[in-house]
């Protein structure tokens, strides 16, 4: 089953050297789901041939410009092309506010049903989930109201074992439920247990997405074990201060919070617009963890 995130931009407040404002895309099971919409995104999504019309959930984490500034665009486009099936939003309950101005003064009324969900910025919760994925939200510290997003994979189904369900010729009908775990018996009464069909199930995964942030230890219990961890690293360490006054993370401290909190792999992004080389962004936050990578525009990155 795919899961795998797509970045579209990775810069922060000010895009510089072709890099764009923050905004991902998120591909579990070829559902998409975007993550911040920064100032063209659309051209991002055209770009590397992603189409709008496919995405059904967009996660807006706070309303800083560079993470929200090119929804408007997108939302009016998607109206444009004819969109008509229903598009989930999950943010601030502010961005409502600033949505509705928008339509109002522009006289646009959405072909699409557009669903709000208003995201509380202090308590964690789920905000969507089905069997086969769970999405979460969680307070971090920024200068105004931010949230985290985790995507928690569903329990995986077992591998079955193909050689050994046609030697018993046991028919298709069955191989689903053998993929959960039951046994299969035949109709003479004859049991096959089910791990003697097929292996036990591949762990689940999770993407964990944290947004503009002081290093702090009070979300870390939310983002533990995760297969892939996004963190953002606006600055290298010489500038802790800098980073603590505008409450963001240094990559040495985005390397450090990846160990502490038992991380896979770690996603660096949100550069500052002072780095046109950012390897020594990685070099720095690898000197804490060494499976750390740079969040590439137009790279897809597996969970």
């Amino acid at each position: 089953m795919k899961f795998e995130v797509l970045i579209l931009g990775n810069s922060s407040a000010t895009p510089m050297f072709d890099r764009h404002p923050t905004s991902q895309v998120l591909n579990f099971n070829e559902q998409l789901f975007l993550i911040d919409c920064g100032e063209g995104t659309q051209m991002q999504l055209s770009r590397y041939g992603i189409k709008s019309n496919r995405i059904a959930h967009i996660f807006i984490s706070h309303l800083h410009g560079d993470h929200y500034l090119g929804l408007v665009g997108l939302l009016s486009s998607m109206h444009l092309v004819g969109r008509k099936s229903d598009l989930h939003l999950y943010g601030p309950a502010a961005l409502k506010e600033i949505l509705d101005i928008q339509f109002l003064h522009s006289e646009t009324i959405l072909r699409y049903n557009l669903i709000f969900h208003p995201i509380s910025p202090e308590e964690p919760g789920v905000i969507f989930e089905n069997r086969t994925l769970k999405i979460s939200t969680f307070p971090l510290i920024h200068r105004i109201a931010c949230t985290g997003f985790r995507f928690d994979e569903g329990p995986r189904a077992r591998t079955l074992l193909g050689d050994v369900v046609q030697a018993l010729n046991i028919p298709t009908v069955y191989y689903p439920a053998i993929k959960k775990g039951l046994d299969y018996v035949d109709e003479k009464g004859t049991v096959y247990p089910a791990d003697q069909l097929s292996l036990p199930a591949p762990k689940s995964r999770s993407y964990v997405y944290c947004s503009d942030t002081v290093r702090t230890g009070d979300y870390l219990s939310y983002i533990q074990h995760a297969d892939l961890l996004y963190h953002e690293s606006t600055f290298l360490h010489d500038m802790v201060d800098r980073a603590k006054e505008t409450f963001h993370t240094t990559t040495l401290e985005a390397g450090e919070i990846a160990k502490e909190t038992h991380a896979k792999k770690l996603l660096l992004g949100h550069y500052s617009a002072r780095y046109r080389d950012l390897g020594p962004l990685l070099e720095e936050a690898r000197t804490v963890f060494p499976n750390t990578e740079l969040s590439v525009e137009g790279k897809w990155f597996s969970v």
